[in-house]
């Protein structure tokens, strides 16, 4: 099964072509530039670099959040146009999933990480059971302090990964010590490849109906909403 990934959920730009489960190319950067016009042109370079053309995939494999709104939206919105207009099935995967993956063969549990800003961190934990690596605490949006004051009562370590680990690192090290592992910078940046084979396995969803997840409003959202409600 031939099958394109995207990712744009947060500034890494993500963009990777399969063939089963032997990755044929990817793309990667880590820039703050605009992904609505970088990701067309990103793709279709990728696919004529690894002579894939577009009536030959047979899934549309997408980063559906959390993260950034605009880059989840940009995301998702291309994807969908992409399944809709191949007419082929489209699949969504967390990106808290995508970037956990850099850290499957730690041997203790890994929390991926996306900063939220306000002391408030997209997270959740994966671990290796068995040969399956699975979510064991659900992706969520909490504050850091209370995130880390959680995984204290944990009797393992715990691998950090992401762009936005250093922004928090002082905090995580404070109170978690020597049971925090930090990664190496190689690998905050989550893989597209990660991303294709993931969603090669998972059920493709309707495509109309595929929605972003973005766990919590966009503010400008949530500060409608409440004030309605005030109203």
């Amino acid at each position: 099964m031939k099958a394109l990934a995207i990712d744009t959920s947060n500034q890494i730009m993500g963009v990777a072509v399969i063939d089963g489960t032997t990755i044929l190319g990817e793309y990667i950067t880590n820039l703050s530039k605009n992904h609505s016009v970088r990701l067309m042109p990103a793709i279709s370079d990728l696919m004529k670099e690894v002579g894939v053309e577009p009536k030959q995939l047979e899934r549309i494999i997408v980063a559906h959040g959390p993260g950034s709104y605009t880059g989840v939206r940009i995301g998702v919105t291309i994807a969908k146009t992409l399944a809709w207009t191949l007419k082929i099935p489209i699949v969504g995967v967390s990106s808290l999933e995508v970037l956990a993956r850099n850290g499957q063969h730690f041997n203790g549990v890994v929390s991926p990480l996306f900063d939220a800003r306000r002391g408030q961190v997209y997270t959740g934990l994966y671990k290796m059971k068995g040969d399956k690596f699975q979510s064991i605490n659900e992706d969520q949006i909490i504050m850091l302090k209370d995130w880390v004051a959680e995984l204290k009562q944990q009797d393992e370590k715990v691998l950090f990964v992401g762009n936005d680990v250093p922004i928090h690192e002082s905090v995580i090290k404070e109170v978690l010590q020597d049971q925090a592992i930090i990664a190496s910078p190689s690998l905050f940046n989550p893989r597209p490849s990660e991303l294709a084979i993931i969603g090669i396995e998972k059920e493709p969803q309707e495509v109309h109906a595929f929605a972003p997840n973005y766990i919590r409003l966009a503010e400008a959202e949530a500060k409608w909403i409440e004030a309605q409600k005030q109203g």
